[in-house]
């Protein structure tokens, strides 16, 4: 019998990761707090890889103390520049002001990722990739903004890059899987490995 895969997480774009991959599994969000996890880790001050890496701890985690005997997948983005962390913008003028910060600079995207059952994690990986934003103009952040509208609030760094949100860059370095949110490789790899998908 194979064992359920769960992925934890309500994002439309890592369940077409999965699903254009072919793997047959079902989307089960976590609720955790991800501030409240971060409060938590305050004292230790992870870095924002680290941090990436226990968020999606925590989601693999929440899921897997719910659906015994499972699989689960939990997968978190941190944003990083010069040590700074940013979040999904609250509105409209925090996602100018991110991208107004990020212009003509490189950031980090951490994305980490974690495999757990019966709430013990089995496995967990962070991959990286730095982009680079070209100069943009206010007045070109105004008019991307207003063409993309609302969804780049769903989103660190207030941009997609499967969108509109290419236009904003120069330069590129790491794996597109880990800019949507889900380093599919390392993930493939490690479910051959343990026997939960076709090696």
């Amino acid at each position: 019998m194979t064992t359920p895969l769960i992925l934890a997480s309500q994002s439309p774009f890592r369940r077409m990761l999965m699903e254009n991959a072919g793997l047959s599994f079902e989307a089960r969000p976590a609720s955790i707090d991800e501030r409240a996890v971060e409060a938590r880790l305050a004292t230790r001050d992870p870095s924002p890889p680290e941090l990436a890496g226990e968020l999606a701890a925590a989601k693999a985690l929440d899921v897997s103390r719910a659906v015994p005997g499972a699989l689960v997948i939990g997968s978190d983005q941190t944003l990083s520049l010069d040590g700074r962390v940013f979040h999904k913008p609250g509105d409209m003028a925090e996602a100018k002001s991110h991208l107004t910060a990020m212009s003509g600079r490189t950031h980090a995207l951490n994305c980490g990722i974690a495999l757990a059952r019966d709430g013990t994690v089995l496995w967990r990986h962070v991959s990286i990739a730095r982009l680079t934003m070209r100069p943009l103009s206010e007045a070109f952040i105004d008019r991307h903004l207003a063409r993309v509208g609302s969804k780049v609030l769903a989103s660190v760094g207030a941009y997609q890059l499967e969108g509109e949100g290419v236009q904003l860059f120069e330069a590129i370095d790491g794996d597109y899987f880990t800019i949507l949110g889900l380093p599919l490789l390392p993930l493939l790899a490690k479910l051959r490995e343990l026997g939960a998908i076709d090696a």
